[in-house]
């Protein structure tokens, strides 16, 4: 059990079961071709007021950021990251080298790499609202952050943000920075949903998009209700008290369990088969001799989403659902995107199957658009595109730098 808390708290920027198993981050081939990037250093953007896409003021804004490579004197050479629904902008490299890994994308960017930060300036953002709250490297304004108005925490009367309201907050920072286009907007689930959204709202400014694992140009209903489920036992937990809850004790058994649903749906029964199979969590407790008695694979999950609900905001998981849920681009918006599109589906992904991301592709090509499409093979379900994006480098490094 302390394993697997000690290396949950290494990765308090993913939510990613198999190094809750103590198995590697990345696959043993992507470690031992990987380059490393100088260490890397969280940084803060700020903005003293923001007005949502809905219309509502937010005052104070900060999000936390980090950049890898350097800006050109152009300011054309940059790539956005942005991240999955539980991740956060540690997208590579480390903060000190006593850290058990390295960010989440590491076998994508850095020197030499597919993203190669020796060409790319590459800068990744946590979103509003990131479930992340607690955890001391994330910055991020949401339900946890204090109301200037009233000295306390937001709770339920934050305002409701969109993923498209992170996206403008960031083009905000890109803008601070000095980036004047970007050669790519990138990301993988929930961030291959911002990434699109770069494309729609800032059609002359973004020239690609990779969009690994995602929905295509709106959530579907099914996956609408799968984001209410993950945030349901949140709301369920007697310790929420409707949102207000800090200084009295966090909903930990809700978040817990929420994350532990999360894992389930986001990997896939052959991963279930091969990695647990039917094996007891303890040889000496058949699971047939008592109701305590429990499978490995569900001991596994209970003791994942308990190490993983410290550094969690039960708040903020039922607000980053809803600002994944409110995504949808308008045929018009489509037909505004003048970047390129690289679709990353994933063979085995049971919340955005690759036949959104055909039926996507062959949308944007019937309106004129031009994208292409690569099927990630593998067992790892949705996190396919998170755990082995590796796969997918090659296609991912001639679509960045093909003209």
């Amino acid at each position: 059990m302390k394993n697997i808390r000690r290396l949950f708290y290494s990765f308090v920027h993913s939510f990613i079961l198999s190094v809750a198993l103590g198995s590697p981050f990345f696959p043993a081939h992507a470690q031992q071709l990987a380059a490393s990037l100088p260490l890397v250093a969280k940084q803060v953007f700020t903005l003293p007021s923001y007005i949502t896409v809905a219309g509502q003021e937010i005052r104070n804004v900060r999000v936390g950021y980090e950049t890898y490579g350097k800006l050109n004197a152009a300011g054309d050479n940059a790539i956005f990251v942005a991240h999955f629904y539980s991740g956060t902008s540690h997208a590579a490299g480390k903060y000190k080298d006593s850290d058990a890994a390295p960010g989440y994308w590491d076998s994508l960017i850095g020197p030499g790499k597919a993203v190669d930060t020796d060409k790319y300036f590459v800068v990744s953002a946590d979103t509003l609202v990131n479930v992340n709250a607690k955890d001391p490297m994330v910055t991020t304004t949401g339900p946890a952050s204090i109301n200037p108005a009233t000295g306390k925490q937001y709770g339920m009367s934050f305002p409701v943000v969109a993923m498209r309201d992170s996206v403008r907050v960031h083009k905000q920072l890109l803008d601070k920075l000095g980036v004047r286009q970007l050669v790519a907007a990138m990301g993988a689930s929930g961030g291959s949903i911002q990434a699109m959204e770069w494309a729609a709202l800032y059609p002359d400014f973004v020239k690609r998009v990779v969009h690994v694992i995602g929905p295509g140009f709106e959530i579907s209903p099914y996956v609408i209700s799968l984001l209410d489920v993950w945030s349901l036992p949140v709301r369920l937990d007697p310790k929420w008290r409707h949102g207000d809850y800090y200084g009295s004790g966090d909903p930990d058994d809700g978040v817990a369990a929420a994350l532990k649903v999360v894992t389930v749906q986001t990997r896939h029964w052959d991963w279930a088969q091969t990695t647990f199979g039917y094996e007891p969590a303890d040889p000496a407790k058949p699971p047939s001799e008592a109701l305590e008695n429990r499978f490995k694979i569900e001991a596994a999950l209970e003791a994942a989403g308990r190490a993983r609900a410290k550094v969690v905001d039960g708040n903020s998981i039922i607000y980053m659902s809803k600002a994944n849920q409110l995504y949808r681009l308008s045929d018009d918006e489509i037909k505004g995107i003048k970047a390129k599109i690289l679709f990353v589906p994933s063979s085995s992904d049971l919340v955005f199957p690759p036949k959104l991301s055909m039926a996507a592709l062959d949308r944007f090509k019937h309106q004129g658009g031009r994208g292409t499409l690569f099927l990630l093979q593998g067992p790892g379900g949705h996190l396919e595109g998170v755990l082995n994006i590796d796969k997918a480098a090659a296609m991912i490094e001639r679509f960045i730098n093909t003209p």
